[in-house]
């Protein structure tokens, strides 16, 4: 009943994304005076690009033809490019999900047991110097660590490059190719990781803290258990169900939210394409990125959600 009702209420919300999208970019502008102000655009063209596209109709008809298009699968045409925005964001969703998704790995393997080795020597240096260091990394804002990044290891040591998925102009292909995009790949994963697992170890930590006073741990440590088997069996299982949450939420919003890091870095993802779609006052396109990256908060939060329940028995009971 929990999961019907958990997929009842992510439906709910994903219609009311789909309804609210429609609305939200015709009440910052509209395209019909935008097309006005080209004036690369004669009279003629104005008129006949606004009557092919339906902005001629009226504001319920161009209403019920984007929502019969966009359960349809067709969520129209670039108004920049004139390919279709589907197109636009599979051509760009891989890359985007390239550095995010590495980045989330390494930062959910390290930040966590950054987080577990703090807690374990808790008050003692190591404590303190892994604890302040986390707490900077995450006051950093992600855009200034990117420029650090790129200050000390593409300026100061040449050792990676700025910018782009690959080298401009390049050919290459098969293995000189993937060689080519990780060397590409690593300022900005590097960014991100460093961003997140700040969160992550942060989290973990207090997560430790707090099941190292529950009553089953200082039962295991009374009957004699040794350390490494309480840390294992009873404190690390447990301290991971918080974590497990921030991780699975975090992803929703890193995958719509990495516009700075790839902006930064000219990484051609949706956080770019967001931005030239933004310039461009590129409605349709705008509105699929806003449609899409709901849809993946969404479905983070639905997949954590049963996740944890399956993980944690009390949340079943």
């Amino acid at each position: 009943m929990h999961v019907i009702k958990r997929l009842l209420t992510a439906a709910g919300t994903l219609i009311f994304v789909l309804l609210f999208n429609f609305f939200l970019f015709r009440a910052v502008g509209d395209p019909k005076q935008d097309l006005a102000r080209n004036p690369r655009l004669t009279k003629a063209a104005q008129d006949a690009i606004i009557e092919q596209r339906g902005l001629d109709q009226s504001q319920w008809v161009q209403f019920k033809h984007y929502v019969t298009d966009t359960l349809s699968g067709d969520l129209g045409r670039s108004f920049v490019t004139n390919r279709t925005v589907t197109d636009e964001l599979m051509d760009a969703l891989p890359d985007t999900l390239l550095i995010v998704g590495t980045a989330t790995i390494l930062a959910s393997l390290i930040g966590p047991w950054i987080g577990l080795q703090a807690a374990w020597k808790r008050g003692r240096t190591r404590d303190t110097l892994l604890t302040q260091s986390a707490v900077v990394l995450y006051a950093i804002p992600v855009f200034w660590l990117g420029m650090l990044l790129i200050a000390a290891f593409a300026e100061a040591l040449p050792l990676f490059p700025t910018g782009h998925a690959t080298e401009p102009g390049s050919t290459a292909t098969g293995l000189a190719r993937a060689i080519d995009v990780a060397e590409h790949a690593v300022l900005p994963v590097t960014t991100l990781t460093l961003g997140l697992l700040a969160q992550y170890s942060v989290n973990m930590r207090s997560s430790v803290i707090a099941t190292m006073q529950e009553d089953y741990v200082l039962t295991a440590r009374a009957i004699g258990l040794a350390p490494c088997t309480i840390r294992r069996r009873h404190i690390l299982r447990n301290a991971l169900l918080p974590v497990i949450t921030v991780i699975g939420l975090n992803l929703g919003f890193v995958l719509g939210g990495a516009i700075t890091v790839e902006a930064l870095f000219s990484w051609p993802g949706l956080g770019t394409l967001t931005m030239q779609a933004i310039q461009g006052k590129d409605y349709p396109l705008l509105q699929g990125l806003f449609l899409l990256s709901s849809a993946m908060v969404i479905l983070m939060n639905l997949t954590t959600d049963l996740l944890y329940r399956r993980l944690d028995p009390r949340i079943r009971d």
